[in-house]
């Protein structure tokens, strides 16, 4: 027995809940298709939408789609449906990422909603935070979000904080040092020159941040040399406050994983007032990303570093309409 129909505007409502999830350079690189026989919504990937040069094996997409999938499982409980998840529900074809049906267990994670308002609120900040500290126990609200989607997040200690920090200062240097890098992340800016199309993904000149002042900054400079040079130049925070998320394995599916968790954890520090931004660049290197783990932690692969603090939320930056997301078949 199939569960009940889902009127299209509530599944057109769960998409537009859904694409608020961040993505490499606001790539958004997620399709969904709601097949209605069944109820099912389908979370597909867009390749086209890949960066073949920083993310060759895709992992940082499926980190996109697998925030997309969790945004959806909020969006669905608060409005009273209850999510089921099969993940790589098609062995023949790796851009199917995942199948949601609705008709779980009366208990199923009631506890997404409290998580619905963070939705709207959450948003990238490239601003410098101040130097207070996070209370241990908000870390440890933020580690207990990562173990429910079935990853952890580890808080560093001073010399592991300085080593993750150091290999983002050389994966810049990388960066500086490749072209074609150089040229990709330029196709996803937005810096508002004459003759620019003004797409409704990329990131747009201003969520960049300003430059940092005297030392590098703890977050990728999107401006790069000679674009938007007038941005003023300001000082960040010395001690970045930052968490390594990871999981054992290093596969799609533990990917898909770290993207729940990952957005699980973002939104979990909207609602505690905390901002953020995603430090990825020593991951996008794999000389530099096994460097980024601790050896004593159960973390085996780091999928994304994450830059907490107190300071500007940040603006929200386009989403392209469901739309252009979502088929019904």
């Amino acid at each position: 027995m199939f569960p009940d129909a889902l009127p299209r505007p509530l599944v057109t409502s769960l998409v537009e809940d859904a694409v608020t999830a961040p993505s490499m350079h606001n790539a958004q690189p997620w399709r969904f298709v709601h097949r209605e026989a069944s109820a099912t919504v389908e979370l597909h990937a867009d390749p086209s939408r890949g960066m073949p040069r920083q993310d060759p094996d895709h992992r940082a997409l499926h980190l996109g789609c697998g925030a997309a999938l969790f945004n959806l499982r909020v969006a669905a409980v608060h409005r009273g449906l209850r999510p089921v998840v099969r993940l790589l529900p098609s062995p023949g074809d790796p851009w199917h990422l995942a199948d949601v049906r609705f008709d779980g267990p009366e208990d199923a994670d009631a506890g997404l909603d409290v998580l619905h308002p963070a939705l709207s609120r959450r948003h990238t900040s490239r601003f410098p935070f101040t130097e207070e500290r996070i209370p241990a126990e908000l870390f440890d609200g933020l580690r207990a979000a990562a173990l429910l989607e079935g990853c952890r997040l580890v808080v560093p200690g001073d010399w592991h904080t300085d080593t993750v920090m150091g290999l983002v200062h050389v994966s810049e240097l990388f960066e500086a040092a490749d072209e074609a890098v150089r040229a990709e992340i330029a196709a996803w800016t937005r810096t508002g020159a004459a003759g620019e199309a003004a797409d409704a993904d990329g990131i747009p000149a201003y969520a960049f941040g300003p430059r940092q002042y005297d030392v590098t900054a703890p977050v990728r400079d999107f401006g790069g040399p000679g674009r938007m040079s007038g941005r003023p130049s300001v000082r960040f925070e010395k001690a970045p406050q930052i968490a390594l998320l990871g999981t054992a394995e290093d596969t799609p599916e533990a990917w898909l994983r770290a993207g729940q968790a990952m957005q699980r954890v973002l939104l979990q520090a909207t609602l505690d007032g905390i901002a953020s931004s995603l430090m990825s660049q020593p991951l996008e290197w794999p000389e530099l990303r096994f460097e980024a783990r601790d050896p004593l932690s159960a973390i085996g692969y780091v999928h994304m570093v994450i830059r907490l603090g107190y300071g500007p939320a940040g603006r929200a930056t386009p989403r392209r309409p469901a739309s252009e997301v979502l088929a019904f078949g």
